[in-house]
């Protein structure tokens, strides 16, 4: 198990593995549908990766800075990518 505090300094227990969308999710769907990336103990993690340690979160959506530094970072290399597939030269 691991311990997850939050922003609000509320704690909660979930299984080893779960991840920041897990966590949105059992908070609301609709967060769970806003969420875009998860600041970890001071670091942005994707929102799909484990966390198997007690940690602190704060769940990143576009209206953090965080969470729009993270869709547009991400963003520019799935723009690469296709510019590449398109331009192999």
């Amino acid at each position: 198990m691991v311990n997850i505090t939050f922003p609000d300094g509320a704690k909660k227990e979930f299984e080893n593995g779960i991840t920041a969308l897990d966590i949105a999710k059992s908070i609301s769907e609709g967060l769970a549908r806003k969420v875009i990336a998860a600041n970890i103990n001071g670091e942005v993690w994707d929102a799909t990766r484990p966390i198997n340690d007690d940690a602190t979160i704060n769940l990143l959506t576009w209206n953090e800075p965080d969470g729009k530094k993270t869709f547009w970072h991400s963003s520019a290399h799935l723009m690469a990518e296709a510019v590449e597939a398109s331009f192999p030269e």
